[in-house]
């Protein structure tokens, strides 16, 4: 047998209504290495994640971890914790208004006479950061620090509380190239120090930046378990997907290059929202895909917002179609032919607790009005059309959304705007946490809508996917458009150099 090993999952079985979430995986983790756990959305990495760590229960399957001589079955994290197993997620799950010692031993702090010992507990907190090579000032709240350092505090506080095995779920979606290299070494020397490190990510480079092995689970089965060097990227692709790894470099038809020639859908002049984006022009045409392009928090998302009317511009003007049009709020921009795909999904996208149905139908309704109801059976064929155009996983139309994996919630809101027929599609960041099989899939299908004759806007923080996609480009910088970029410019040193300095 295999010396070092931490932890082993054994033939896990884990089902929900309708779907086998896990069948037979098994996974195995060794002290001091960085194990990517990968596969397309809806593949069971977080369902393994969740029956590792007593969120779910499973049932068949064993559970053994380092130095227990029984297999274990978690009820709880709290459980889980106390087998030597943490978890610190992309949302980090810290107290934001007590201090970074406070947070670090929150429920076991060291006391003197009954009373809180304030000054070891800091103390202590120090040592621990230091060791982690983690300079920071421990008696401040931790809401004045950013979310990497947050997460750096949440892995520092597992790794004290005895962790044999760390799970950091998605912890990079939020972090910038630099906090990202921050927590890779932090990472880094946790491995060097035998801790067992378990990296669910969607982000391909930083599997090879900084893994030892890779399992990928697909359609709830392992795959298979591979050492990073003998798994080229081509092939993790493929085998996450289930079929030979198709070009998106080539996805691109003769028709997008031509929409330049078609008639003006959208004419921005001066359309500006004090505060979050300055005046700017824009013309887009009829089947024409059009990116934004700029860094975190250049006006990307607010440009959009404004001519969609989710922010109402206070100066300029729009025309749609050549049409003056005033947007006071989105049913004006609905009514007009817009649909608008926002890029938080969950707080702005999807309605939790409703159906996959009633999801997908809420703003063709809201178009028609709520005195011309549709019928059962008009929203079940719509609802069907678009569960077998998109390829939507759900155990049936009436399952809540909440129950779909991120990628499908994605599919069942692009549905739902596709279905009032758009002349203009909003898509903010469609693909972002979402499997690579899918992002093919929304990307073949923007540019189908637009040699269709629909105009999209698409933004993306994911350069590659935007030279494949877009006809065109407009650059923003801190709130401002400060540039556009034609489609025989859309390379990635022409698009770095106009974030950078703007200019066409």
């Amino acid at each position: 047998m295999e010396k070092n090993i931490v932890l082993t999952m054994k033939n896990i079985d884990k089902n929900f209504p309708g779907v086998k979430a896990l069948q037979n995986v098994d996974f195995t983790l060794r002290a001091g290495e960085i194990h990517a756990l990968m596969g397309e959305n809806g593949a069971g990495k977080s369902t393994l994640i969740k029956v590792l760590t007593g969120v779910e229960e499973f049932e068949t399957g064993e559970i053994r971890i380092e130095g227990k001589n029984t297999p274990i079955i978690n009820h709880s994290p709290q459980e889980a914790q106390e087998n030597g197993i943490s978890t610190v997620y992309q949302e980090v799950n810290l107290c934001p208004n007590l201090s970074v010692a406070e947070n670090l031993f929150i429920g076991r702090e060291p006391k003197k006479a009954g009373m809180i010992d304030w000054r070891t507990m800091r103390k202590q907190s120090k040592e621990l950061l230091e060791k982690l090579d983690i300079d920071i000032d421990v008696s401040v709240a931790i809401e004045n620090y950013s979310i990497a350092i947050q997460q750096m505090i949440a892995i520092a506080r597992a790794v004290d509380m005895s962790a044999k095995v760390l799970i950091l779920d998605e912890p990079t979606s939020s972090l910038d190239d630099g906090e990202v290299e921050k927590l890779f070494a932090l990472m880094r020397r946790l491995r060097d120090q035998g801790v067992g490190i378990i990296f669910v990510t969607h982000f391909l480079e930083q599997v090879y930046a900084v893994c030892d092995r890779i399992t990928v689970l697909r359609n709830g089965t392992l795959v298979g378990e591979y050492k990073v060097e003998d798994l080229p990227r081509v092939q993790l692709v493929a085998k996450m997907m289930g079929k030979d790894f198709d070009d998106l470099a080539t996805i691109k038809t003769e028709g997008s290059s031509t929409a330049s020639a078609n008639p003006v859908v959208i004419s921005a002049k001066q359309l500006g929202h004090k505060g979050t984006i300055k005046p700017f022009d824009l013309e887009i045409h009829k089947g024409e895909v059009i990116g934004l392009s700029g860094l975190l928090g250049s006006g990307r998302s607010e440009l959009a917002r404004s001519i969609y009317g989710a922010d109402k511009p206070d100066s300029g003007e729009l025309e749609v179609n050549g049409k003056k049009l005033v947007v006071t709020k989105p049913l004006d921009a609905m009514m007009h032919g817009m649909g608008y795909l926002p890029e938080n999904r969950k707080e702005e996208g999807i309605i939790a607790d409703l159906s996959v149905r009633e999801n997908i139908m809420i703003a063709l309704q809201a178009k028609k009005g709520a005195f011309h109801l549709f019928s059962k059976k008009e929203q079940e064929e719509f609802t069907d059309k678009y569960i077998d155009i998109l390829q939507i996983k759900t155990a049936d139309r009436e399952t809540p959304i909440k129950q779909l994996s991120g990628g499908n919630q994605q599919k069942v809101i692009l549905g739902r705007w596709l279905l009032t027929n758009p002349d203009f599609l909003i898509l903010d960041e469609p693909t972002r946490g979402i499997d690579i099989g899918t992002k093919t899939e929304i990307q073949k299908l923007v540019l189908k809508l637009a040699d269709e004759g629909k105009t999209v806007m698409f933004i993306s923080s994911e350069i590659e996917e935007m030279i494949r996609t877009c006809s065109r480009m407009a650059i923003l910088r801190d709130g401002a458009k400060v540039g556009e970029l034609r489609e025989e410019s859309l390379d990635q040193n022409s698009i770095m150099k106009a974030i950078a300095g703007g200019g066409n």
